[in-house]
């Protein structure tokens, strides 16, 4: 009886101590799957010490997600948007240019701060921006959304009174996907809505945003960019290849939009 009971106890040990290392071995496994896991995912640590405060107060908004047709995949910070290493990845947001003509038909340009993060300093079209993962800025239908978020960043940035430029006077031409790197380490990658509007406004830019600002003739802005290519000047890159496809032609027909309509399409830039 006394062997008996001591083969039992033995037994019992072993099958405990099978059971124990099978568990530790599993666990083993499963904590090594999740730190590859997380490493794969883990966003790449960014210095912003030297950016400026305000600017980089704004990287915590939350854009639109795409895929490359435009439909809504989800949502992330601006910061993570607008990373080099998440572009490269495939990380697509969505985003709108404004064109605002006066009544003498001169287009508004702004130069960027030197305070921004991403291209400080060029020379742009009269607003870019992103609409935000909000209730007011996903809706679609006529893309009311996006507009919205132009009437805000209008604001914004030019201290454009909202009032002066409501959505529903914004005409929305076409939309097309760019990627551009502004430094090592950041960049965009877009699906812009092109937003076309004419009117006289009153403006107040903030200096934060904007260094500068002008109304520009066709053959002003002409100058301007031979003036880019010959590096006297820098402009931002979604400027350079809409300038240098449609604008002049779209400039043409202030009066006259509606011909160039696509909401369909995606030009792929």
């Amino acid at each position: 009886g006394y062997y008996h009971n001591n083969l039992l106890f033995v037994s019992a040990c072993a099958r405990v101590c099978v059971c124990v290392c099978v568990c530790v071995c599993v666990c083993v496994c499963v904590c090594s799957q999740v730190r590859r896991l997380g490493s794969s995912v883990r966003m790449p640590e960014i210095n912003t010490d030297h950016l400026d405060e305000k600017q980089v107060q704004l990287l915590a908004e939350m854009c639109i997600l795409i895929d490359d047709d435009d439909r809504k995949i989800g949502a992330d910070s601006k910061k993570n948007c607008h990373l080099n290493s998440n572009i490269d990845k495939g990380l697509l947001h969505r985003a709108f240019s404004v064109f605002l003509f006066n009544s003498e038909e001169k287009l508004l340009l702004q130069q960027r701060s030197n305070a921004k993060i991403t291209f400080p300093g060029c020379f742009t079209n009269t607003c870019c921006s992103h609409p935000l993962h909000t209730a007011s800025e996903l809706e679609e239908q006529d893309a009311i959304g996006v507009r919205r978020a132009a009437q805000r960043r209008l604001q914004a940035e030019l201290g454009i009174p909202t009032e002066q430029v409501p959505p529903e006077e914004m005409t929305y031409l076409t939309r097309i996907h760019y990627k551009a790197q502004s430094d090592g380490v950041w960049g965009e990658h877009e699906i812009d809505y092109i937003l076309f509007m004419q009117k006289d406004v009153d403006l107040n830019p903030d200096p934060n945003e904007i260094q500068s600002h002008c109304y520009v003739s066709k053959e002003e802005l002409k100058e301007i960019l031979e003036k880019a290519r010959r590096k006297e000047l820098e402009i931002t890159p979604w400027f350079s290849l809409i300038a240098e496809t449609f604008l002049f032609k779209w400039w043409d027909n202030l009066h006259d939009l509606k011909q160039f309509i696509d909401h369909d399409g995606i030009h792929r830039m």
